[in-house]
């Protein structure tokens, strides 16, 4: 599961999709306080949720993964999480692609969970923990891309939209934009191993201060504590994280996709284990009375008062 929509920070809950398929190669262009399995369902906009250009497409030896749900801040609805799963199959079996770059259509590149459509994947297991990891199982499919990643983060990116940025290899984003892990300020477990992640990139001080606190940072913040490799005004993020893309794939696409590998084995790379650790916590909050009340809070954009049950 993952959280992010609905408060005085960027992302209100709004409205969840279901069953869409992701537009492959030529695209252009641009619980619910119910909880675990419940899943609200809504009309989904025009076209598909998430598109892949191949580097056939583009020309340019780069695929762009394109998430086209900008109304509804480009949230983890059922729809748009079948889409993104199908999406990154087509970049993965795209052997001309030397460099992936993952972006979002207006305001948000992704804000995370759309709590009034669903907190965990219904019908993904008997268990809670199944249900909440097979919430991230989609966005957890960056993993399985063997050539580099470069996250142009077009917007805000919450919860486990953070976490589907921190998946990327590299991130370019937007100066005035909010980013972080909100989920300790509804009651809830930080899931799709951000907390894994985030050390990994800033340091564990301060990993712990946003985790703790669930404080949203800029864009500038962001860059000074290593979370970016640039962060530039909205409208230059993706020119400049295809110019960084064009740089990686002019390079020989065997070296680079070993030395990713590489850097990885030197990391001990397992951010799924991680992942599924924290399906397992988050799920025993996520049945709290403290997450209950947080979420509900979120909804009504009041400030919520915990109890510890």
């Amino acid at each position: 599961m993952t959280e992010a929509k609905g408060s005085s920070e960027p992302g209100d809950a709004t409205a969840p999709g279901a069953g869409a398929a992701a537009g492959v190669d030529g695209a252009s262009g641009d619980a619910g306080a119910s909880g675990a399995s419940g899943a609200r369902r809504a009309p989904s906009g025009p076209g598909p949720a998430v598109t892949y250009a191949s580097a056939a497409a583009t020309g340019e030896a780069i695929g762009v993964i394109t998430l086209r749900r900008p109304d509804n801040r480009n949230s983890m609805t059922a729809e748009l999480l079948t889409a993104f799963a199908q999406a990154s199959a087509a970049a993965r079996a795209d052997r001309d692609a030397r460099c992936i770059v993952i972006t979002g259509t207006g305001a948000c590149f992704s804000a995370g969970a759309d709590f009034r459509a669903m907190v965990q994947q219904p019908g993904a297991g008997p268990l809670p923990h199944q249900r909440s990891y097979a919430m991230y199982e989609p966005f957890l499919s960056v993993l399985d891309l063997e050539v580099p990643v470069i996250g142009a983060l077009n917007g805000h990116a919450v919860g486990g939209g953070f976490g589907l940025a921190l998946l990327c290899d590299l991130r370019i984003a937007a100066l005035e934009a909010r980013y972080g892990a909100n989920f300790t300020r509804l009651g809830l477990h930080p899931g799709m191993a951000i907390t894994y992640l985030l050390p990994r990139l800033v340091g564990a001080s301060a990993a712990a201060e946003l985790l703790y606190t669930g404080r949203l940072i800029d864009g500038a913040e962001a860059l000074r504590l290593g979370l970016l490799s640039r962060a530039v005004p909205a409208a230059e993020v993706l020119p400049v994280a295809m110019q960084l893309a064009r740089q990686i794939a002019a390079n020989a696409p065997l070296a680079v996709r070993l030395t990713k590998r590489t850097l990885r084995r030197s990391l001990e790379w397992d951010p799924r284990d991680a992942a599924l650790y924290e399906a397992l916590v988050q799920a025993e909050t996520l049945a709290t009375e403290d997450a209950a009340h947080g979420i509900d809070s979120l909804l009504r954009k009041e400030l919520p008062v915990f109890t510890g049950k």
